[in-house]
């Protein structure tokens, strides 16, 4: 069945979510600790955000939501996103309502990895991406996911997955072939939670942001 599309929007544009924490020192990637210090931990953390949103502007998009726990910064594109608070006690919550605030064909990506492109995210944007399946799934290297689309968003396909584990991935995808859905499949790579995982990704994109501050923090780098 071919879904109806609003006018002016390429086939395939959908809502794309951004789920994200404010990068504070001490309150984001504290698996990157004691290799690098809080603070470089929280740089490298803005950088793969900012990586990651300036990256979902420069695609087609119904409506682009920053779903974020804190406050924003210079970090957020202008014009470019909606900001709402996260909500919820658990990342399966936070992640059941980021959903339940859209309608119709939804992509949700973390902050995690900023060597996402159009590239890893074209099988979930093309015209007849939705027509070819009900839900996208990203497999992240850790067992984790870095990106969810549901064509019909619903909360519960969320609530109750424990998250972050290493099997977190498997429970969730086995949720959605469970509920009928025909699911479309992601490229596994690899989420930026330790020194090692910055130091891979960043020869992946070496002239990201990310790269960049992961060279800058370098210098200081108690390996």
């Amino acid at each position: 069945m071919t879904r109806p599309r609003d006018a002016g929007l390429p086939p395939g544009a959908c809502t794309l979510v951004v789920i994200a924490k404010e990068p504070v020192p001490g309150l984001v990637k504290t698996r990157m600790t004691p290799e690098y210090t809080p603070e470089e931990a929280a740089a490298l953390a803005e950088a793969a955000l900012a990586d990651t949103l300036h990256t979902v502007c420069s695609l087609p998009a119904r409506r682009r939501l920053l779903v974020l726990e804190g406050a924003p910064g210079p970090w957020l594109p202008d014009p470019g996103f909606e900001v709402v608070p996260q909500i919820g006690a658990g990342l399966d919550e936070r992640l059941a309502h980021a959903f339940a605030a859209c309608s119709g064909p939804t992509l949700l990506i973390g902050m995690d990895t900023p060597q996402v492109s159009r590239e890893l995210l074209a099988p979930a944007l093309a015209p007849d991406a939705w027509d070819r399946a009900d839900a996208w799934f990203g497999p992240s290297r850790d067992g984790g996911f870095w990106a969810l689309g549901l064509a019909d968003p619903d909360p519960d396909l969320l609530r109750g997955v424990p998250m972050s584990t290493e099997h977190t991935g498997r429970i969730q995808y086995g949720r959605l072939v469970r509920a009928g859905l025909r699911v479309g499949d992601l490229e596994r790579i690899t989420d930026v939670d330790t020194a090692r995982d910055a130091a891979l990704v960043a020869s992946l994109v070496p002239d990201s942001r990310f790269a960049r501050a992961v060279r800058r923090a370098g210098a200081g780098c108690r390996r």
